[in-house]
C-alpha cells in the first residue's frame, strides 16, 4: 500500500485542526460583545453565538413623540454588535480555512 502512511499522517493532521477548530468555535461563543447608538444612549450586548443578552436604553432617550428614533437606535446598535460577531468569526475561523478551495464558512 503506497501512500499509506501518508494518508494516516493527513487524517491525524486534519483531527489534530478539527478539535483546534472546535475549541476556537467554543471560545468564541463565550465571548461578549458591545455596541452602541446614538452617543451611548443604545447600548446592545451580544454573545459569540449571535445571540441578544442586554440591551439599555438611556430613559433621556426615549420620547413617546418620536418612537421611530429610538426604534432605528436600536436596529443600529443590534446590527453593529452583529457585525462585530461576524467580523470576529470570520477572523477566528478564517484562520482554519485558509488556502481551501471556497473555504468552509
Amino acid at each position: 500500500m503506497r501512500g499509506g502512511g501518508n494518508n494516516n499522517n493527513m487524517m491525524k493532521q486534519m483531527q489534530k485542526m478539527q478539535k483546534k477548530m472546535m475549541k476556537a468555535q467554543e471560545e468564541l461563543h463565550e465571548e461578549s460583545f458591545e455596541a452602541t447608538a446614538g452617543g451611548g444612549m443604545v447600548k446592545v450586548k451580544a454573545s459569540g453565538k449571535k445571540e441578544i443578552t442586554d440591551v439599555e436604553i438611556n430613559e433621556e432617550v426615549v420620547d413617546p413623540d418620536d418612537v421611530e428614533m429610538l426604534q432605528d437606535l436600536i436596529i443600529a446598535a443590534t446590527n453593529d454588535v452583529l457585525k462585530q460577531v461576524d467580523d470576529r468569526t470570520n477572523d477566528t475561523m478564517g484562520e482554519f480555512t485558509k488556502g481551501m478551495p471556497g473555504g468552509m464558512f
